[in-house]
């Protein structure tokens, strides 16, 4: 009888964990600082790292979730800020995936103070644009809200991409979104 309960925990133990997809620190703790990617991401471009914020560049919403979050920005010259991290599952082709996060927007970022979107990616190396998973609206609220979003894969990705967006073509500017608490990915059904 023992050996049936604990086989039926571990199998369970085992579903459970292969139905989730998570990421290393997912609420960007860290201590704040400016131009840092905070524990577990990676940056993907030089000159590109994100905030660990509160404190920095006249930015103190409070956070989300836990004690800091990330600000990302674009820039008038078109360039923009982007960063990672490995999943700790790979999401496999054909499967339905859905997750949240939460966005706000910073009405002071040194100068950076005009809304922007994230985008969402996931690929098949660090840093790799393979699929885009989410893009957000224009985010141009102080208060944090979550957005959920869902997809299909369209390959075995093994890897997250955030990136600050504004739009294609010619447009920018200098503007700002703030990131916090990315909850795992979820197979679809599997809430």
């Amino acid at each position: 009888m023992k050996i049936s309960v604990l086989l039926f925990v571990c199998m369970f133990f085992v579903h459970f964990c292969s139905a989730q997809i998570s990421v290393v620190n997912p609420s960007f703790e860290d201590e704040p600082s400016d131009a840092t990617t905070p524990q577990g991401w990676l940056p993907c471009n030089d000159l590109t790292t994100p905030d660990i914020l509160p404190g920095f560049w006249g930015v103190y919403n409070e956070p989300s979730h836990g004690n800091t979050y990330v600000g990302i920005i674009t820039r008038e010259n078109g360039t923009y800020e982007t960063f990672g991290q490995r999943l700790s599952v790979p999401l496999k082709e054909g499967s339905c995936y859905f997750s949240e996060i939460d966005l706000a927007h910073s009405t002071i970022y040194s100068g950076y103070n005009k809304p922007i979107k994230l985008r969402i990616y996931v690929g098949q190396s660090k840093c790799s644009k393979d699929q885009l998973i989410f893009e957000s609206p224009l985010i141009d609220h102080k208060n944090w809200k979550t957005f959920k979003f869902n997809f299909y894969a369209k390959g075995d990705y093994e890897y997250i991409t955030l990136e600050a967006y504004i739009s294609e073509g010619e447009f920018s500017h200098k503007g700002n979104i703030l990131i916090d608490k990315l909850r795992p990915i979820l197979r679809c059904g599997n809430a």
